[in-house]
């Protein structure tokens, strides 16, 4: 019996000596990229024969299709929740734009050199990767929306069904993409985050750029840890394996002298989300200017290094993740806003190549391009700090009322711990009133976005019923807590129109009644008429109109009853 199963295990490891797995990727001519049935196929095919992997269905996009989760796990425990106690774990996007390939096809080459043990088995973490995020863009294949790219011959399209750029969408998740992630987000709680995209921009001479995470949204402890500990050692590690690289150039002319600054990846990317519950994130951006393979090569030898860096000093970043949250207790500052400060700076050397400019053969205009007879290495400097511009205080409570259900929804999805009322209760609270905002002229990712938001704030005792939610700020979603509720946060749900309710009027009055109650209101009220009367006299636009004289003896009457107006719903409780 035991020679029967010996002789079993041999004809199954000479079976998998001999059987390559190679990719779609790999069997073609280098310029090639895989379609979504040949992937799925690929996966199901590598997790019949390995049990270290599993090909697991974790969400839908917009147009039906299933998002599959590819998991990478040595281990005999399968739950994630259990693992994460002494293990760490990695997750990796793909084709989030999926005319940005590489990230895919690296992925499914990287999965079967763990299956086949071509890369040494991790000891201390599982990998899990989102094999394709956005299906309906990678269903959506053609050879020209990405008219500035080499390669490959065919790749899908940025939008999805719904035509959302998938990478403004992680905080207001619109997309049930969004959502999905945000469920396979919280089911992993991953410790290190990667999302493999390819750039735009200027021509230089690096395959591999990057963007770590914006350091002062990680958080003071983890952001220095990152930039120059763990994120220092990969990129010094990818050298070695042949790609020397830069942080990401966000810019389309020449590189200025004085240098460039960090992209501040905010909560509607996903670097800026995975950001908001200290997961270590890097968004990969391979050169589009340089050839398929090397690109896929690159991507693929970035994740190798995050494996093996990630091995190593698997306790010290669970130990910092924990260690991160201390900054946010209730009481204490919290950065709402930030600027890069310019007082900060490191150095590099930057490999280019000189831009030049001549005619147009369009237009006749002057036109850029790059001379890449002409390489050049400048010593630029690099801002990667920011300092706030706003502040919040962090309450010890957030109060959400039931109606807010939207909101109630988002933060369940998003494994924020919430306690309804269970019974009518009045409660000291802060509460915000929409003092100005702006917002765009064009609709931005589905919404008219607001920005510059800022809020007038009391102090009072408020009336909520049972049923309504009380979040307590002291728990591992204290920055998404604060970053969606804060109307002046950036990628804030107001900013993001969650609340656009609150910003009209419901009530009005008839001009031709309300002239002789207002007339009445100024005879017998004399502090409103004294008021009234310096108004007219500092402001000489307002004493020549008047339609809006008698709309502000409206609003400074008792008529004007209403409370809701532009009265955020949301309440703080020191």
């Amino acid at each position: 019996m035991k020679l029967k199963y010996f002789l079993l295990f041999l004809s199954s490891s000479l079976f998998f000596s001999q059987q390559s797995f190679q990719t779609p990727f790999e069997k073609g001519n280098g310029n090639q990229t895989v379609t979504y049935a040949e992937m799925n196929s690929y996966y199901q095919d590598l997790a019949k024969n390995f049990n270290t992997i599993q090909y697991l269905k974790k969400g839908e996009d917009d147009n039906g299709k299933p998002i599959y989760v590819v998991i990478y796990n040595p281990f005999p425990e399968k739950d994630p929740a259990k693992l994460r106690e002494n293990k760490a774990i990695l997750l990796i996007n793909n084709g989030i734009h999926p005319g940005e390939p590489d990230g895919i096809d690296a992925t499914m080459m990287l999965m079967r050199d763990l299956a086949t043990k071509k890369i040494k088995t991790p000891e201390n973490f599982i990998i899990a990767a989102i094999a394709a995020y956005n299906v309906s863009g990678m269903l959506n294949r053609g050879s020209y929306s990405r008219a500035n790219q080499n390669g490959p011959e065919q790749y899908g399209f940025r939008g999805n069904a719904r035509n959302y750029d998938l990478n403004r969408d992680f905080i207001k998740a619109d997309s049930k993409n969004a959502r999905s992630f945000q469920e396979i987000y919280q089911w992993l709680k991953p410790d290190v985050f990667i999302d493999n995209h390819v750039s735009n921009g200027a021509d230089y001479q690096y395959t591999f750029t990057y963007i770590c995470t914006f350091k002062e949204r990680l958080g003071k402890t983890l952001g220095e840890y990152f930039y120059n500990d763990y994120q220092a050692k990969n990129l010094d590690d990818l050298k070695k394996l042949g790609y020397e690289s830069t942080p990401y150039v966000n810019i389309h002319g020449d590189i200025p002298d004085i240098g460039f600054a960090a992209f501040e990846d905010s909560p509607r990317y996903s670097t800026g989300y995975t950001s908001l519950f200290n997961s270590l994130g890097t968004v990969p951006e391979t050169h589009m200017l340089k050839p398929y393979d090397k690109r896929v090569d690159a991507t693929y030898k970035y994740m190798l290094v995050n494996l093996q860096n990630l091995d190593k000093d698997y306790k010290r970043i669970k130990e910092l993740r924990r260690e991160n949250l201390k900054q946010y207790q209730s009481g204490k500052a919290y950065g709402i806003r930030w600027k890069i400060d310019s007082t900060k700076f490191s150095t590099m050397n930057f490999k280019g190549y000189e831009g030049k400019y001549k005619p147009s053969e369009i237009s006749g205009k002057p036109r850029l391009y790059y001379d890449r007879s002409k390489p050049f290495t400048k010593n630029i400097r690099l801002f990667t700090t920011a300092v706030p511009t706003g502040y919040i205080t962090i309450p010890k409570y957030y109060v959400i009322p039931q109606a807010q259900y939207r909101v109630i929804e988002e933060f369940k999805r998003n494994g924020i711990l919430m306690k309804p009322l269970q019974k009518d209760s009045t409660i000291a609270v802060e509460s915000y009133k929409i003092k100005d905002f702006k917002t765009v002229k064009n609709p931005y990712e589905g919404h008219y976005l607001h920005y510059e938001t800022t809020v007038d704030k009391s102090n009072g005792k408020n009336l909520f019923l049972a049923g309504d939610y009380i979040v307590p700020t002291q728990q591992d979603g204290v920055k998404y807590i604060i970053e969606t509720l804060e109307p002046e946060a950036l990628d804030s749900f107001f900013n993001w129109n969650f609340f656009d309710g609150i910003l009209a009027q419901k009530e009005y009055f008839s001009a031709y009644i309300f002239e002789d109650t207002a007339a009445e209101l100024l005879k017998k009220d004399a502090a409103l008429k004294a008021a009234f009367d310096a108004k007219k006299s500092s402001d000489k636009t307002f004493a020549e109109d008047g339609v809006a004289q008698l709309d502000w003896v409206y609003k400074h009457s008792p008529y004007f009853e209403e409370k809701t107006f532009r009265q955020y719903p949301v309440y703080r409780i020191p």
